[in-house]
């Protein structure tokens, strides 16, 4: 099963989102401003991706803080604050991408069928 993670805001979100609906190939979609994750999830996160990967350096929230210039532990910030994630998260069996990746998409799109 396939699990995205991300807003509805997101438009990288929505087109993970799209690309799945074309195939017809279920998902699960977690939507972060109705539900964050749990320490348990995220940690399960973190043990394929690395904080680094799913820290978003582009978004509004890591500029606000001016955390360009900080020095900071990638996963305790995720933690504390989830609007730092890149999304989509994009989730099958062991494999997991952070931001909209189409090859990923594509991989794991063929392995469903």
């Amino acid at each position: 099963m396939i699990r995205i993670i991300g807003r509805n805001k997101c438009n990288k979100t929505k087109k993970a989102q799209r690309f799945f609906k074309e195939r017809n190939i279920k998902f699960q979609y977690n939507d972060l401003d109705e539900r964050e994750l749990t320490a348990g999830e995220l940690n399960n996160i973190l043990k394929i991706l690395p904080a680094e990967n799913l820290l978003d350096t582009d978004s509004r929230e890591y500029k606000k803080r001016g955390m360009t210039f900080m020095e900071f532990d990638c996963a305790q910030e995720l933690f504390e604050d989830q609007l730092l994630l890149k999304t989509p998260i994009i989730i099958s069996g062991k494999k997991a991408s952070a931001g909209y990746d189409e090859n990923f998409c594509s991989q794991i799109a063929s392995q469903e069928k």
